[in-house]
């Protein structure tokens, strides 16, 4: 088996998919087909033994649309735009002949009782409108009249033929004019779209400069290898992902991580392709290969979310196929039951049946939820916000409880030194010296947390001698001719000299779940030293935002002992907790939320996390930038490394879901509107098409809107 992707002129709309559909399935051969309207392509899986590309081009053609292989360039076609324009002009000469010649208001608008021939110009004038407004749609019609799959370019030909036939040409002309126009707004809005995410494949330069020995050499981003040094100048776009080996600079990374602030970088620091170098020269050494970068598994990602359909989407999908031929049996029965059985004019039912099949034109329907799905995923990519899919959106929308790990989700997921004891008339700076000096070879976590806090101090750290490490325990050292020991609090305890003031004092840390650190010198107790995983900034704030939102139940899952959940959980104000899991516990507890709640959403790190995120309704994962792990095992991941996007993703994921109901409501609303007045003789052909371009636009602006990403959106 094989695949082939076609970029498909006019594969704007449902309507396309199902024509495509009829055309390529009976074909011997072809396996599978998969549309992405968004970008205008169709996936197909064939077996090469039964048929080949050129037929499959072929039999594309025979719908009507125009098909070339994706990786080929194809020309921007301005032929729709300026069909209507031509159509809207002859439809102009021809209303103003028409005045001239019938000074009737009633007459042109097709409502006198009587009407009068007209003149050969006019019609021609009108004629040339429906022909020129109804090009890119004849072909289709035809199509699907061939595959017995009647569409809506079906029921716009089958209106324009009839009003012909009534001779009501200023009608059928307004018909095929206004329908032209539909549709170039419906193209206009999902090339707004395309472009919206096109607009992320710009962020990658197509060069970048390698380093190699005194040479700076120019290679094509493709050809850069793992492990080369590339130099990026200031105000250029980083090529690849890398890592800092020489130089400083700030870095906005905002493409990536949505942060509106440019972070600052320096050596051992990482880099994402795409972001932009400020006032600094970088030397980098490249970590991904250019279609392994965060930048491209974004692109991808948004690629493959298009196809993971909302529901909303879906039964939209459902809803059309059903819904075009019911309109046109009903048009039909129209059209013949009060002539035949109740003695109505053939002319006048003729007539309110082509105003019902204009009026079942499903076009704004159709449109209005991709767009709107689509606008909202490029939005919350842009902001640092990568979700999965269409229904990834929608259920975030819905979330009505959350469970959280607590390393690197509620905390930093590193520890910090939280509090510095002296005793016996040492001083701070004292403490932190002597402890930076006995821990300044450990690679610890405690003894990075306690150096990182010296730095900060700018306390400079002397040398150990004599150092000497009890594994498990502690160490000691000679510093500055006097030798001390740092250790555990059960170090402390065994070393002896353990004053009441110290006892309370690490009793006190213990109990707010931090780690103590002790220092003595073999006469007393220096002091003590605690150290804990801090929480983020502005958790506290973020989960009081989540409960305005309507979150039922906030609960935070961790392996911690019970003091330390307990003492972070009376820190961040979260009530729920369950402390001392083990992974497949924290899986158990999901899955009973899930009986228990609509949606429950399962924030974690996207590392240790992954068979709770697998188990919840929506898996968050925190700190996609870098992270394959978060990639693979999230629905949604949060690119930077900040919870307060949280609140803003459910906003979003509202705001969304109101707009697609608008949409929907005000399409069906309109046509059940224009049905009730087709059938008492209240509408024409020109009213009902007006009405359902006038509803295409709104729909189509409406879900536009979301490509603006609105921080407090309601």
């Amino acid at each position: 088996m094989e695949k082939i992707i076609f970029k498909v002129e006019g594969l704007d709309c449902q309507e396309e998919c199902s024509l495509l559909d009829k055309a390529l399935k009976p074909e011997e051969g072809i396996k599978e087909l998969s549309y992405d309207v968004i970008s205008g392509c169709v996936t197909i899986t064939y077996d090469p033994s039964a048929i080949d590309s050129k037929r499959i081009q072929e039999l594309i053609h025979s719908t009507g649309m125009r098909a070339t292989e994706a990786h080929q360039k194809s020309e921007r076609s301005h032929g729709r735009a300026l069909l209507c324009l031509l159509s809207a002009l002859f439809l102009l000469a021809g209303l103003i002949t028409h005045w001239i010649s019938h000074p009737s208001l009633s007459d042109i608008l097709g409502i006198a009782v009587e009407r009068e021939s007209l003149p050969i110009p006019v019609i021609l004038l009108y004629l040339s409108a429906m022909v020129s407004g109804s090009w890119y749609v004849l072909p289709k019609a035809y199509a699907s009249i061939r595959h017995l799959r009647p569409d809506m370019n079906l029921l716009m030909v089958v209106a324009i033929i009839g009003a012909m036939i009534l001779g009501q040409w200023f009608e059928g002309a307004t018909v095929a004019f206004l329908f032209s126009l539909s549709l170039l707004l419906e193209h206009w809005s999902v090339e707004r779209a395309r472009r919206a995410i096109g607009a992320l494949l710009d962020l990658t330069p197509a060069l970048g400069r390698v380093i190699k020995g005194e040479q700076i050499i120019e290679k094509h981003v493709e050809e850069i290898q793992e492990g080369e040094i590339i130099l990026i100048r200031p105000g250029e776009r980083i090529p690849l992902d890398g890592l800092v080996v020489k130089g400083s600079s700030s870095v906005n990374q905002a493409p990536i991580t949505g942060e509106s602030l440019p972070a600052p970088k320096q050596k051992g620091d990482p880099v994402f392709a795409g972001t932009l170098n400020e006032e600094g020269a970088l030397e980098c050494r490249v970590t991904k290969r250019f279609s392994d970068t965060t930048l491209a598994r974004i692109i991808e990602m948004v690629q493959e979310a298009r196809a993971r359909k909302a529901k909303s989407e879906q039964w939209v999908e459902r809803f059309a196929r059903v819904y075009t031929p019911l309109m046109m049996g009903l048009a039909l029965l129209i059209a013949l039951l009060p002539p035949l059985f109740f003695g109505g004019e053939w002319a006048t039912w003729v007539y309110r049946a082509l105003v019902v099949l204009v009026i079942a034109c499903p076009c704004a329907l159709v449109i209005s939820t991709p767009v709107s799905i689509v606008s909202a995923l490029t939005a919350a990519a842009r902001r640092g916000l990568l979700i999965k899919g269409g229904v990834y959106l929608e259920a975030a929308g819905r979330v009505d409880a959350i469970a959280f790990d607590k390393t690197g989700t509620l905390t930093m997921g590193h520890p910090v030194v939280q509090r510095v004891i002296p005793l016996d008339q040492h001083t701070e700076q004292e403490l932190l010296e002597i402890a930076a000096a006995l821990e300044k070879s450990s690679e610890h976590p405690i003894a990075r947390a306690i150096l990182k806090k010296a730095a900060e101090k700018n306390i400079r750290v002397p040398h150990a001698e004599e150092f000497r490490i009890f594994k498990g325990l502690g160490a000691e050292g000679t510093v500055a001719g006097t030798r001390y020991w740092i250790g555990s609090h059960r170090f402390m305890h065994d070393r002896g000299g353990e004053t009441p003031q110290a006892h309370k004092h690490a009793l006190e840390m213990e109990d707010a779940g931090h780690s103590v650190v002790a220092i003595g010198d073999f006469h007393h107790i220096c002091g003590l030293i605690s150290v804990a995983d801090s929480p983020r900034p502005f958790v506290k704030q973020t989960l009081q935002a989540l409960r305005s939102l309507g979150a039922k139940k906030l609960i935070m899952l961790t392996g911690d002992n019970q003091a330390t959940a307990s003492s972070l959980a009376k820190e961040v104000g979260i009530t729920a907790f369950r402390a001392e899991l083990l992974p497949e516990d924290k899986v158990q507890i999901v899955r009973e939320l899930t009986k228990e709640f609509r949606v429950i959403a399962m924030v974690g790190d996207g590392i240790n996390d992954a068979p709770a995120l697998a188990a919840s309704h929506l898996g968050i994962a925190m700190g996609g930038a870098g992270s394959d792990a978060a990639f693979e095992t999230a629905d949604i991941v949060l690119m930077a490394d900040d919870l307060s996007h949280l609140p803003r993703l459910i906003r979003h994921a509202r705001r969304t879901l109101k707009i697609i109901k608008q949409n929907i409501s005000l399409s069906l609303g309109l046509k059940a509107l224009f049905l009730i007045l087709a059938m008492v003789g209240l509408s024409s052909l020109w009213m009902a098409i007006a009405a359902d371009t006038g509803a295409s636009l709104v729909v189509v602006l409406n879900g536009l809107r979301l490509l603006k990403y609105e921080e407090n959106a309601p």
